[in-house]
């Protein structure tokens, strides 16, 4: 039988997953449309770079708490 606290820690690790999983398809749409249009590689250049950063940080994030 689980804690409270360890649904807690699996709903919100689940949560994390899933912006993991939003942030890497949102990437993925950005460089679709950087193939397209030499304008919109300028305009998401920023964008794309901040985002894989923001997956790296998630992913330190979730190996740590796997642990726990």
């Amino acid at each position: 039988m689980t804690t409270p606290s360890e649904k807690n820690h699996n709903k919100h690790l689940d949560l994390l997953q899933d912006y993991k999983i939003h942030l890497i398809k949102h990437i993925q749409e950005l460089e679709k449309l950087d193939k397209q249009s030499e304008f919109a590689k300028k305009w998401n250049e920023t964008t794309i770079k901040e985002r894989k950063e923001e997956l790296q940080v998630i992913d330190k994030i979730l190996k740590n708490l796997i642990r726990f």
